[in-house]
């Protein structure tokens, strides 16, 4: 049940956003084992002219970014697991953007199960009513 949150330093296009959204639904249950029936991916896409890095547009840098945010429930993954989750999307964002800034940030958020859920159910009580 996984909400991933990206922002996209690009103009807009339906491809792209297919593109991604595959790549990280592959990775999310492949490697975090998360179904992927219960995943939830969100893109935004942010001008190069208006992602900063070091003081200057990603377009003066001539580059691309992106940020990736995905809340999961605490103690259902292993620090290997996310350390190769973060490898590969990476990875895959290089392989879909091209020359990628290496400040492009993969934060995964260890949530708490009694404080996270979707449908009204926490992932506490799911566990508990299975």
């Amino acid at each position: 049940m996984p909400i991933l949150t990206v922002k996209i330093s690009a103009q807009r296009s339906d491809t792209l956003t297919d593109q991604v959204a595959a790549m990280l639904a592959e990775h999310t249950s492949a490697i975090l084992g998360k179904k992927p029936e219960v995943t939830a991916i969100a893109i935004s896409y942010i001008d190069p002219r208006d992602w900063i890095i070091a003081g200057k547009s990603l377009q003066s840098h001539g580059k691309s970014s992106f940020a990736l945010e995905i809340k999961v429930t605490d103690e259902t993954n292993t620090k290997d697991e996310k350390k190769r989750y973060i490898a590969a999307v990476f990875a895959g964002f290089t392989a879909i953007l091209g020359d990628i800034h290496e400040e492009s940030y993969i934060h995964v958020h260890d949530v708490r199960a009694a404080a996270y859920g979707y449908g009204g159910k926490t992932q506490e009580f799911r566990y508990q009513h299975p």
